[in-house]
């Protein structure tokens, strides 16, 4: 691995992260996580006819739903143009011609941009989960904690996705369109065409080896991961049938979305330096 000036790359990062506190970027988005969160936590068993955290499982498996749609989406727009913007304002060139690194650059811009993502989720959750310490003490903000921490891996996934689109592309425009077709593909069609499968072959079709396909996608991961350690939970949503039981370990999980982060992360870095 080549040397990596550590004093230059928490300079760049730290640009960028403060970029995002200037313009209250994070503010914005823990605003809406805090919200979302809250008003899924109180009413999320109005239709049962109660106010309130019915219990940690169902709050959490109705919080994993919320995650889902906007943290990728959030992660997405926040990245997409990290580098195909800078070669768009033409600044892209003068940053390579300070004494810094491609790999420096690129590294720099990710450690920003995800330390914005992190801290952005974790005070977005912190009112819910204090909330939910109240009502069901430690255990219940043990599974809680690990359901942000994951919460946090996705974010960082589809931000290594979005750096990678920013590098392949040269127009912001089709980079926008890009991470837009991404989020569409891995939240919603995939799921969708997964399902129409099994439903197709009744069932039949790839048996549990059908299962594996979900470590294609970074959002099933992250539902696996949360909602498969429920008992709870995964009973109702029939995972038991679905799911094998060597998906159900949390570490290989854990493996499999920090795949998620590395390998392109580490595309971007090999396309950008060529």
């Amino acid at each position: 691995m080549p040397d990596i000036e550590w004093r230059q790359l928490a300079t760049l990062a730290g640009k960028e992260f403060r970029d995002r506190m200037r313009n209250r970027w994070v503010l914005a988005v823990a605003l809406v996580f805090t919200v979302f969160s809250l008003v899924i936590t109180y009413f999320g068993a109005a239709q049962q006819g109660q106010l309130g955290p019915r219990s940690i499982e169902f709050t959490i498996a109705s919080l994993v739903s919320l995650v889902i749609y906007l943290i990728p989406l959030i992660a997405l727009l926040l990245g997409f143009d990290a580098i195909v913007g800078e070669r768009e304002r033409g600044s892209l060139d003068l940053l390579l011609a300070l004494p810094i690194t491609r790999l420096e650059l690129l590294l720099g811009k990710y450690l920003g941009l995800a330390a914005a993502l992190t801290l952005s989720t974790v005070i977005g959750f912190a009112l819910d989960g204090l909330l939910l310490f109240r009502q069901f003490g430690w255990p219940g903000l043990y599974h809680y904690l690990g359901f942000v921490f994951s919460s946090v891996l996705l974010g960082l996934a589809f931000l290594s996705l979005a750096l990678l689109i920013s590098v392949l592309t040269r127009e912001r425009t089709k980079a926008s369109g890009l991470a837009i077709a991404l989020w569409f593909g891995l939240v919603l069609v995939f799921d969708l065409l997964m399902l129409g499968l099994l439903v197709a072959s009744g069932g039949e079709f790839g048996g549990q080896a059908l299962a594996y396909l979900l470590l294609l996608n970074p959002t099933d991961i992250f539902r696996i991961l949360n909602v498969f350690s429920l008992d709870q939970v995964r009973s109702l949503y029939g995972l038991a049938s679905i799911v094998p039981p060597a998906l159900a370990n949390p570490w290989l999980m854990g493996c499999a979305m920090l795949a998620w982060i590395g390998a392109p992360l580490a595309l971007a870095t090999w396309r950008f330096r060529s």
